[in-house]
């Protein structure tokens, strides 16, 4: 499959997406930075939940554009009161740009 091919398949592109911010989180992990989860209440669901000592991220990652309404990021920050959202790919931060930047820079923030 070509790159222009991967893109046009929008589920086959948001399951690399998300693969590929899931190994940078995982990476950062393993070097001791953070740990990380997945957070699922009923259907309503966070991709990625970063933590740093106190400091809590909740990471949503679209492939493509993303809804307005993500009701899991919506649930999980009243529960929880991350300290940041992101949300990676659609209308939030380009994938290259979260890649880019060690997630400490992340969690900083």
């Amino acid at each position: 499959m070509t790159l222009a091919e991967a893109r046009a398949n929008r589920e086959f592109w948001g399951r690399l997406v998300e693969s590929a911010v899931g190994a940078h989180l995982v990476n950062a992990s393993a070097g001791g930075a953070c740990q990380v989860f997945y957070w699922r209440d009923r259907n309503r669901e966070v991709d990625f939940v970063v933590r740093a000592g106190k400091r809590i991220v909740a990471i949503e990652v679209k492939g493509g554009h993303a809804r307005h309404a993500l009701p899991g990021m919506t649930a999980f920050a009243q529960a929880f009161r991350p300290t940041r959202k992101l949300l990676v790919g659609g209308d939030g931060l380009t994938v290259e740009t979260f890649l880019s930047m060690p997630i400490e820079d992340w969690l900083l923030a």
